[in-house]
Order: structure tokens, then C-alpha cells, then sequence
């Protein structure tokens, strides 16, 4: 019996470090959109570099849409696209499922009650 290739190739984009977290971080903020230096606060363990990579590959994927204000200083900022909002709809179910099937230890805790 073969794997469903949709499925499959769903799984290799949310599989892959951070991606669902920048997904699920991003369907939180308010219009689906958040500055760079945001995430960067909000997802400490992740490195600027890797987060800056996993933004250009969500976008190739066209989940993720960077936008560029020109001005002093520039402004970057990220947005779901609609295809994107429509995957963070989809991952609910499995935050739920998460929340009452998953045990966190104390500080691990003490992060998912500051976001």
C-alpha cells in the first residue's frame, strides 16, 4: 500500500524544523503578520539564520509572503497567504489534540502560557 503523495509531501514541509511553529506563530498574530525581529523574540531558540531560511522556504512553498517597506530603517515583515492560513486552520486540531494528549515539564509550560 503506497502513502497518499499529498499527505506525504505535507509531512515534508511540516517535518522539517520550525516550519509548523513559524506556521502556528504567524496564525496568532494579529492579521496573520509579523516583523522579523518579532519572531526572533518570540522563537528564541531558533537562530536568526535558520529562521531567515525557513521564512524564504515557506515563501517557495507559498505559505509564507515577505514584505518590504522602503524608508528609514526598511521594514520587513511576514505574512500568511491565504494557503498559509488555510494550514494553520488545519494544524488546530492537532494543537488540541497536543494540548490534552502531550506532557510538558514546568518551564516548557511556562512558555506556551507567554505566547
Amino acid at each position: 500500500m503506497k502513502v497518499c503523495p499529498y499527505l506525504e509531501s505535507c509531512f515534508e514541509i511540516l517535518g522539517r524544523r520550525w516550519n509548523g511553529l513559524i506556521i502556528h506563530y504567524l496564525s496568532i498574530c494579529p492579521e496573520f503578520t509579523a516583523h522579523f525581529s518579532d519572531m526572533k523574540r518570540d522563537l528564541p531558540d531558533i537562530t536568526p539564520r535558520s529562521l531567515s531560511m525557513k521564512l524564504t522556504e515557506l515563501g517557495e512553498h507559498g505559505l509564507v509572503v515577505k514584505k518590504v517597506t522602503e524608508g528609514t530603517p526598511v521594514i520587513i515583515s511576514y505574512h500568511l497567504s491565504e494557503k498559509g492560513q488555510q494550514l494553520a486552520l488545519a494544524l488546530e486540531p492537532i494543537h488540541a489534540w497536543a494540548q490534552q494528549h502531550i506532557e510538558l515539564d514546568v518551564s516548557d509550560q511556562t512558555k506556551e502560557k507567554g505566547k
